[in-house]
């Protein structure tokens, strides 16, 4: 499997965007996955019908049906290694994917979390930078919080996979 794009290469491409994934990449490890699991919530209706529509979920297992098995501390502590991009064999298999397919992952779990997948504290309160982001990506049309996304989730996860040098870089003509 490959890595799914160049990641020195936003897939957010506008200032507004990219703001949005720095402000996102600013939160810690579970602030993040509160921020997830709040988008999904208030924009699920918008946000996931591009994921599934355009995700291959046979190319997940692990991700989809291993992982549903597992306890609540087990299915946190995986979330938390994909965004942390630790070295695990979760975090690989999630990093070997394309966005689509990693928002589809996401998209999985959210739909199940508080019945298959572990679900948000009931005394957990948003913070200030949660709920400004929020607010943000609610006032972006809907090209601009899918390529948010797709930023987010494809700079999550491990993988050692190097992109292919350009000839711009090499010098040299690729050959045949």
């Amino acid at each position: 499997m490959t890595t799914s794009y160049n990641k020195n290469v936003a897939q957010a491409q506008s200032q507004t965007t990219r703001n949005v994934v720095e402000e996102f990449n600013g939160l810690d490890t579970d602030a993040k996955l509160a921020w997830l699991y709040f988008v999904y919530e208030k924009m699920g209706d918008t946000i996931t019908p591009a994921a599934p529509s355009a995700a291959e979920p046979e190319l997940a297992p692990m991700l989809v049906g291993d992982y549903l098995q597992l306890s609540d501390e087990e299915q946190l502590e995986i979330m938390r290694d994909i965004v942390d991009c630790k070295d695990t064999a979760y975090s690989r298999a999630y990093g070997a994917l394309k966005e689509n397919n990693q928002l589809f992952i996401w998209y999985v779990w959210a739909e199940a979390m508080g019945d298959t997948v572990v679900g948000m504290p009931d005394n957990y309160e948003s913070t200030e930078a949660i709920n400004d982001l929020l607010a943000q990506i609610e006032e972006i049309d809907f090209e601009g919080q899918i390529s948010i996304l797709r930023t987010i989730a494809g700079e999550m996860g491990y993988s050692d996979v190097k992109p292919i040098p350009t000839q711009a870089e090499t010098g040299k003509t690729s050959s045949l």
